[in-house]
């Protein structure tokens, strides 16, 4: 094994839970997350001559974003397609805990509003680190977040989204 394969291999052991932590959040759902995940990681090994002298990190964060973003838009453009037969939806969950919720509201925000919450209540980033993972402005980063945070406001009724994605983390 190459000093290159083990450095992949040692940043993968330290890093993967964490990342698949992201891929899980900017998508919600755990077989997809894993399969972001497996995607970042394959397109990394690939530039990793290039990447591993630099914070190897954000640009495995900005795959998954990327990524998962790309993923978004392909279902929605699959969405409008019409079908004969209309897919059955999977009946709602009667034991809703703050996860769940949560969960729910996410997955119900735009791609690049998820992506933003994701990254900057998450994975705590700053506004200028986030808008450098999805590769926009701050002031973007910004706009994204508001419009996020007032969707998400209005799921959860009178509870404080801050406090529930506190809660959440934890």
């Amino acid at each position: 094994m190459s000093g290159a394969e083990h450095d992949f291999g040692a940043f993968v052991a330290a890093r993967a839970t964490t990342l698949l932590r992201v891929a899980y959040l900017a998508c919600g759902n755990e077989a997809e997350a894993e399969d972001l995940l497996q995607t970042a990681l394959e397109r990394t090994y690939r530039n990793w001559d290039r990447v591993r002298h630099d914070s190897p990190e954000p640009y495995v964060r900005r795959v998954i974003i990327n990524t998962a973003i790309s993923r978004a838009r392909r279902r929605a453009i699959l969405s409008i397609i019409p079908m004969r037969i209309l897919p059955e939806r999977a009946a709602r969950s009667t034991d809703v805990d703050l996860r769940h919720l949560l969960m729910d509201a996410l997955r119900d925000l735009p791609p690049r509003q998820r992506a933003v919450v994701v990254l900057r209540y998450w994975e705590d980033l700053s506004e200028a680190q986030t808008a450098e993972v999805l590769g926009c402005t701050v002031g973007t980063v910004k706009s994204q977040t508001s419009k996020a945070m007032a969707k998400l406001r209005a799921a959860l009724g009178e509870t404080s989204v801050e406090g529930v994605i506190g809660n959440a983390h934890a």
